[in-house]
């Protein structure tokens, strides 16, 4: 019975990391357009690395719900 439950465990561990990976192969193509869309805006000079992390901040904490008031205040 012990050994059945080991057994059990191993194959939700094996389908946890094939399904983990295949998540993260499925994001990977995400993460390069979001690093070429920080160097487009870069390059052409529309935002500075600095106002785009400041934008990126920012977007989280609406995101997470963050009082806009005291995030007007910060900026």
């Amino acid at each position: 019975m012990n050994q059945e439950k080991e057994l059990k465990k191993e194959d939700h561990l094996v389908n946890f990391i094939k399904t983990f990976r295949a998540i993260e192969d499925a994001i990977e193509p995400f993460k390069d357009q979001r690093r070429d869309l920080r160097e487009s805006y870069n390059e052409n000079g529309w935002l500075t690395k600095e106002e785009m992390r400041a934008a990126v901040k920012a977007y989280r904490l609406v995101k997470q719900e963050e009082d806009f008031e005291l995030l007007k205040e910060y900026f």
